[in-house]
């Protein structure tokens, strides 16, 4: 199953407050970074559900130069242009990110962007290289997040890896890798997930663990919150694939 689902239940399912002023700022922004860089660029609005498309002259190239909306804070037409496993890579490596800034303190937060190496392949057939930027727009509170960024344009430089988060006011880079998924649930909530895994029930990872029955249901909705997944089927899974168990 795809990492999509769990992305977009994670990022939909924030408070998020209306603030139309600087939604307006945000879409004259990328307007005119379309312009200034020569990237396609994307805001989704997340509390809408909707995505602004400024396709700018890269636009032209990939072949969708008059995509201007979406219906949806995924950006389709764009997405489409991936294989399905590059598609997979970059949904992994956005939970990646939104994670990491989870342990980030809240002041922070802001101060970080994603970069990843994509290949697409155009509308005329070509197959080319392409850099991913997406930034996430927060709240006053630091906290929610309200609005995503993507800018999409010709691969000029290389890095080692496939995703790296930049901190812009220091310029230190971080790899994106399975070693970081580590920290997404506790240790606690890796046992009870691995127990679940080998197909114990809570009864019985309750008297292993020597924890309540309460206590693992409290753990096991945590666990599927921070993975966003429905059930604990998916939720090993994910984990598995993510080398967390």
């Amino acid at each position: 199953m795809s990492n999509l689902p769990k992305l977009n239940q994670l990022l939909k399912s924030q408070s998020i407050k209306a603030d139309s002023i600087e939604a307006t700022r945000l879409l004259d922004y990328a307007e005119y970074v379309s312009r200034i860089e020569n990237v396609t660029a994307v805001v989704s609005d997340l509390r809408r559900g909707t995505s602004r498309i400024f396709p700018g002259k890269f636009g032209i190239v990939l072949g969708i130069a008059n995509y201007s909306e979406e219906d949806s804070i995924w950006e389709k037409a764009i997405l489409n242009l991936m294989s399905e496993d590059e598609r997979e890579k970059k949904y992994l490596a956005e939970l990646r990110f939104f994670n990491f800034l989870r342990h980030i303190p809240r002041h922070a937060r802001p101060d970080y962007y994603l970069v990843s190496k994509l290949r697409m392949q155009t509308t005329a057939g070509d197959t080319i290289d392409v850099i991913h930027r997406m930034y996430y727009i927060y709240a006053d509170d630091s906290e929610t997040v309200t609005h995503a960024l993507c800018l999409y344009g010709r691969s000029a430089f290389d890095f080692i890896g496939k995703s790296i988060v930049v901190n812009s006011l220091t310029g230190v880079l971080e790899e994106l890798t399975s070693s970081t998924d580590a920290s997404i649930l506790s240790r606690r909530e890796k046992q009870v997930l691995a127990l679940i895994d080998s197909g114990k029930r809570s009864y019985e990872i309750a008297e292993i663990l020597s924890i309540s029955k309460n206590t693992v249901s409290r753990h096991r909705q945590e666990i599927l919150a921070k993975l966003q997944v429905k059930n604990s089927m998916e939720a090993c899974r994910i984990a598995k694939t993510m080398k967390i168990i």
